[in-house]
C-alpha cells in the first residue's frame, strides 16, 4: 500500500521539490542584492511562504483522495487486503510528512535570506521593513509554515472525504485556509502570551505621528502615533484619558496642533508634536501594547502546536469520516 500511495503522490511531490530546489539556488545566488532586485527577493520569498501550505492543501491533499473516490478504486484496495483505516493512514502519513518537510525547507531558506534585513528591522525603528514578529512577516520565518501545511494538508484530506469532487474541493481548501489564515493573527496570536502594556507620557520626543480627518470644519486630528521599541509588533497604540478610555478624536484643545498643508512649505512637525504634548497637562497618555521582539520563537513554536493540534482533530474527523464513504 505504502509503494502504491507513493507512485501516485510521486509526480506532484517531486514537482514541488523541484521548484523549491530552483527557488533555493536563486536565493542563494541573490543573497545581499539590493534595490528592486533586492525587494523582489524579498516579497517573492513572502509570497511563496503564503502561498506554499494552501497549494499543498488544494494540490496535494484534496486530489489524494477524490481521484480515488471519483473512479471507485477506492473499492478495490478495499476488497482486497487493504482496509480503510490502513489506506487512510497512508496517505495521511505519506502526505503530512512531506508537506511538512517541503515547508520547512523552503521557509529555512527564505528566513536565512532575509535573516540581515530581519536583523536589521528589529533594532532600526525607521527602517522600511517590518520586524520579523509582525502580521506580514511572521507567517513567512521560522518553524510555523510547517504547521500551516501539516493543518493544510490534513484540510485537503478532510474537505476531499466530504466534498468528494476535485475542483470543488479545492475551492473550499483554499477558502477555508485563507479564512484561518487570516483569523488567527487578528483573534489568537495576539493571546497566546500577555501582551506587554506601557502608559507613555505624551511629550513632543516620543510623538512620532498624527492621523488626521478631513472634515467640513477643515483637518480634525483622531489619533497619535508614539515611538514604539524596536522589533516590536504593536497591538494598541492609542490615546487615553484618566480613566484609560481610548478617546477618537483628540480633544478640542488640541484642534489646531496640526500644520496646514501649503504648496512648497515643509510643515513644522517639531512644533506640531510639541502643540499636542500638552495633552500630557490635560490628563491624557498614550496606551501603548505590544509584543516585544523577543517573543518571536516562543510565539512561532505556540502557534506551530496550535495548527498542529488543529490538524490532529482534522485527522480524527477524517477516520470518522471513512466509515460513512462508500
Amino acid at each position: 500500500m505504502t509503494w502504491l500511495a507513493w507512485r501516485q503522490f510521486r509526480l506532484p511531490a517531486l514537482s514541488v521539490y523541484a521548484g523549491i530546489a530552483v527557488l533555493a539556488v536563486v536565493l542563494l545566488v541573490g543573497r545581499g542584492t539590493v534595490g528592486e532586485q533586492g525587494e523582489l527577493f524579498y516579497r517573492g520569498g513572502q509570497i511563496a511562504l503564503y502561498a506554499l501550505p494552501a497549494a499543498l492543501g488544494a494540490f496535494w491533499g484534496v486530489p489524494m483522495i477524490t481521484r480515488e473516490l471519483e473512479t471507485g478504486t477506492h473499492n478495490l484496495a478495499w476488497n482486497q487486503t487493504v482496509t480503510r483505516t490502513r489506506w487512510l493512514a497512508v496517505k495521511l502519513g505519506l502526505g503530512v510528512v512531506a508537506a511538512m518537510v517541503a515547508t520547512g525547507l523552503l521557509s529555512a531558506v527564505v528566513s536565512w535570506w532575509a535573516a540581515p534585513i530581519d536583523g536589521a528591522a528589529a533594532v532600526d525603528p525607521g527602517s522600511s521593513y517590518e520586524p520579523r514578529i509582525a502580521v506580514a512577516i511572521f507567517t513567512a520565518r521560522g518553524v510555523a509554515p510547517v504547521g500551516y501545511a501539516a493543518f493544510a494538508f490534513v484540510l485537503g484530506i478532510a474537505v476531499g472525504l466530504v466534498v468528494r469532487r476535485t475542483v470543488a474541493g479545492m475551492a473550499v481548501v483554499l477558502v477555508v485556509f485563507a479564512a484561518v489564515q487570516v483569523a488567527v493573527p487578528l483573534v489568537v496570536r495576539p493571546h497566546l502570551l500577555p501582551a506587554t502594556e506601557q502608559a507613555v507620557t505624551l511629550t513632543a520626543e516620543v510623538i512620532e505621528g498624527v492621523r488626521t480627518e478631513e472634515t467640513t470644519g477643515g483637518q480634525v486630528p483622531v489619533s497619535l502615533a508614539v515611538a514604539r521599541p524596536p522589533g516590536s509588533w504593536v497591538l494598541a497604540d492609542e490615546t487615553v484619558d484618566r480613566d484609560g478610555t481610548a478617546i477618537s478624536p483628540l480633544p478640542e484643545a488640541v484642534r489646531g496642533c496640526s500644520p496646514e498643508p501649503r504648496p512648497g512649505v515643509i510643515p513644522d512637525f517639531e512644533r506640531s508634536h510639541a502643540c499636542f504634548a500638552q495633552l500630557t497637562g490635560l490628563g491624557y497618555h498614550q496606551r501603548l501594547v505590544y509584543q516585544p521582539g523577543e517573543r518571536f520563537w516562543p510565539l512561532q513554536w505556540l502557534e506551530t502546536a496550535l495548527f498542529l493540534g488543529m490538524a490532529g482533530l482534522l485527522t480524527w474527523f477524517c477516520f470518522r469520516r471513512l466509515r460513512h464513504v462508500s
